[in-house]
């Protein structure tokens, strides 16, 4: 009795593990991820012509369906690049808060440059998936907490 119930055990782990084998090659079929993600860049801070800090930003350019994301993943440089360009020709300071970039002109402008150096249709949308600042900086007039 024993003996049918340990072979019959044996050949539901063996089912299993043909199931979870066949899974895994699926998974590693599916097709990567459509964006390119930035190196971090660290984007300056500036208020009344002065650098007050630097935000450390993690920027994700999400591509079309169709486009070629291992070609346009070797672009990466050039889209840090002229992220760096567009941030100190007009930072992305945010007035209401010097340890934050100001996600929504980053990301429409980034849009714009990464449209450039990709040609037209190839971007779907520019996300900050991540921001830290180099130090904490009270907005003035504001007070310390206790």
């Amino acid at each position: 009795m024993y003996r049918r119930a340990l072979i019959a055990a044996a050949a539901l782990g063996l089912i299993a593990t043909a199931a979870q084998a066949s899974e895994g090659k699926k998974e590693e079929k599916s097709p990567v991820g459509q964006y390119v993600d930035l190196s971090p860049v660290a984007l300056p801070i500036v208020v009344d012509g002065r650098l007050i800090n630097y935000v450390f930003a993690y920027v994700r350019i999400n591509l079309v369906t169709g486009a070629n994301s291992v070609k346009l993943r070797e672009k990466e440089p050039f889209f840090r690049d002229a992220l760096v360009r567009a941030a100190h020709r007009t930072p992305f300071t945010k007035a209401s808060d010097y340890s934050v970039v100001d996600e929504a002109r980053l990301s429409a402008t980034m849009m714009r440059e990464a449209a450039a150096i990709t040609g037209p249709g190839a971007v779907k949308s520019v996300v900050v998936t991540s921001q830290s600042p180099k130090k904490r900086i009270l907005m003035p007039g504001a007070r310390p907490a206790h």
